[in-house]
């Protein structure tokens, strides 16, 4: 498995930005595709953003797409999120999955980190 640890999370105001970052350590990163995932209280976890393994493909929710860019680095990945909405609340995961192409199911994913906390603020 791959450890994970994310960062980056915070307050911010509606219409605003945050940059999360998720560490990988353990394993060959470039192995693993990537997921951004949110879980808010009371809700199901849910797909947010997905990375091949050579970043050379990206998938985005509905919800998220023009607004949140994920990708990644020799030893991290990104997401970016621009014009933040109320909506966006939640907790957020970075995940890795050995499968060989990018899925948007949780139990897909071997490896989770501990989450970042994204507060938007109406």
């Amino acid at each position: 498995q791959v450890q994970l640890v994310e960062s980056g999370g915070g307050l911010v105001q509606a219409g605003g930005s945050l940059r999360l970052s998720c560490a990988a350590s353990g394993r060959t990163f470039s192995n693993y595709v990537m997921g951004w995932f949110r879980q808010a209280p009371g809700k199901e976890r849910e797909f947010v953003a997905g990375i091949s393994r050579s970043g050379g493909n990206t998938w985005y929710a509905d919800s998220v797409k023009g607004r949140f860019t994920v990708s990644r680095d020799n030893a991290k990945v990104y997401l970016q999120m621009n014009s933040l909405k109320f909506e966006d609340t939640a907790a957020y995961y970075c995940a890795a999955t050995d499968r060989v192409r990018i899925t948007t199911i949780p139990r897909d994913f071997g490896s989770w980190g501990q989450g970042t906390q994204v507060t938007v603020s109406s």
